[in-house]
């Protein structure tokens, strides 16, 4: 037989079962997940909350997902603030998407978190990216792997697979971005409270937060005496 027509067959071979083993694994980063999407409209979600809503300050992090430092924060800093600042009312924490260009895959990390949020378990999907985050140092389509993770989760596959495939956050997640860029964030985490940034020489610890958020607090205008009606 043709020497060629071996070489040929053998990477048809290969190709198929490359093509089955994608399949049977949910495929690669999906194109409308992992890219900007054509138009960008406003749909009203400003990204998932911890803690009350009638905390007296709200900070916001901006955050990618293969971002090393925001893993840091979020696996060493975050469980403190939340046992100190968010579980006693004191703060709500919200999270913003801030996918970084120089990431190959920050999209998509950051659509897999939403896809998994639409079925009640963005912050179960979101330890999974941050205390597992090996994945982002690999520079590997991490989509077989976040598949796992959502099992893990506890998702419906099949929903998920099909949100990632149709994109059906990317416009989320440009918004978020976009927000984050004219608010001047430039590096992530970025972190603003009540609106305004805050700026620190190093990453900043539990320690850094709760004296910005007694500092607020002791500040803050009084309110006013309830009024009561006969």
């Amino acid at each position: 037989m043709n020497r060629f027509y071996v070489v040929v067959g053998v990477l048809a071979v290969v190709l198929a079962a490359a093509v089955f083993a994608l399949l049977k694994t949910g495929g690669g980063a999906s194109a409308a997940a992992a890219g900007p999407p054509p138009t960008v409209v406003d749909d009203g979600f400003r990204g998932y909350t911890l803690g009350s809503n009638t905390a007296p300050v709200e900070i916001t992090e901006y955050l990618d997902y293969e971002c090393p430092v925001c893993a840091t924060f979020a696996t060493i800093q975050i469980p403190t603030i939340k046992e100190q600042l968010i579980n006693t009312g004191r703060v709500r924490w919200r999270f913003r998407d801030y996918p970084l260009p120089i990431h190959k895959y920050s999209r998509f990390d950051a659509h897999a978190a939403q896809c998994a949020g639409a079925q009640g378990k963005f912050f179960e999907m979101q330890d999974q990216l941050f205390y597992h985050h090996q994945w982002a140092q690999t520079g590997k389509d991490p989509a077989a792997l976040f598949r796992d993770f959502a099992r893990a989760t506890g998702v419906d596959l099949t929903a998920y697979d099909s949100c990632l495939e149709k994109g059906q956050f990317s416009a989320s997640v440009e918004f978020s971005r976009q927000e984050g860029e004219q608010r001047l964030g430039d590096v992530t985490p970025s972190f603003y409270a009540d609106g305004t940034r805050l700026t620190f020489t190093r990453l900043p610890g539990s320690d850094d937060f709760r004296r910005i958020v007694d500092s607020l607090i002791a500040h803050a205008p009084p309110k006013p005496p309830a009024r009561h009606t006969h």
